[in-house]
């Protein structure tokens, strides 16, 4: 939907559209750091941790605008409106996102409407969800004997109109990672067996990466269903299928540390 420009008037401030990054707030690049502490308004997404949400002045004006699977507080249509009206009475906009604001956030929807009501902007972007859990997992994406590519995409869009060519994705050399997928772990077991996949592909899902709150559930692509179903599993939550994987390990050096820091601590307690 077209946004016009508010006769006779030139938008104030400026639309910074910022991505967050996994969670971790040492993972924000200075200039989102910067752009965030000076911030006048900031619409925030759902996905968007609690230890960044801290950051934003106590002065600003905070707008949850996120969407969640059944809990969608804002149409997109809503946001473009919200982002377009602060603009014109605010001297710095903060459109703060999950991730990366290119990457499956509806980023570049967004900007279009700010570039039809004639508002500024800039992008920051961010760690996307795909490189920050897989990093702080210990699953390289690529890997010289083990993975030649590797494919981001989302369930979340599958429609009967276009559905996912999950033939593409068959390849054993091949590491995938599925962005809003865990409700529909079932549906992409199934596809993927069907398109060729071994079913003893290593699978991994890695819920509240780069938070304290991180943790991998493991098994094979057979088991995927079974693993998004865990109790324990929290959102958000990221689906990397591929036998990368399985050097999680090897190399998962955050949620070993966050082990050993834990029980460093208990051991201090009792003692003390």
């Amino acid at each position: 939907m077209a946004l016009l420009q508010l006769a006779g008037r030139q938008a104030k401030g400026k639309v910074y559209l910022l991505g967050a990054g996994p969670g971790d707030p040492e993972l924000l690049t200075l200039k989102a750091w910067r752009l965030l502490k000076s911030a006048d308004v900031v619409l925030y997404d759902a996905l968007v941790s609690e230890e960044i949400l801290a950051l934003i002045p106590t002065a600003a004006e905070k707008i949850s605008v996120g969407k969640r699977a059944g809990h969608h507080s804002a149409s997109q249509d809503e946001i473009n409106r919200l982002l377009v009206t602060k603009a014109y009475t605010r001297e710095t906009v903060v459109r703060l996102k999950g991730g990366d604001p290119f990457i499956f956030g509806r980023g570049g929807e967004e900007l279009l409407a700010l570039t039809d009501a004639g508002v500024h902007f800039e992008v920051v972007p961010g760690i996307t969800a795909a490189s920050g859990a897989a990093a702080y997992a210990g699953i390289p994406l690529t890997h010289r004997e083990l993975a030649r590519s590797v494919t981001f995409i989302t369930a979340h869009c599958q429609t009967a109109e276009q559905p996912i060519n999950w033939q593409a994705y068959s390849a054993v050399d091949h590491t995938l990672v599925i962005y809003m997928g865990v409700l529909k772990a079932n549906i992409i077991q199934h596809e993927l067996l069907t398109a060729g996949r071994a079913a003893n592909t290593p699978v991994a899902i890695v819920s509240r990466a780069s938070t304290p709150q991180q943790k991998t559930f493991q098994g094979t692509l057979s088991e995927l269903e079974r693993l998004a179903a865990d109790p324990q599993l929290q959102m958000p939550a990221l689906i990397i299928i591929g036998h990368v994987v399985q050097l999680a390990q090897q190399l998962n050096w955050f949620e070993t540390a966050s082990r050993q820091h834990s029980a460093v601590a208990t051991e201090s307690s009792i003692q003390g």
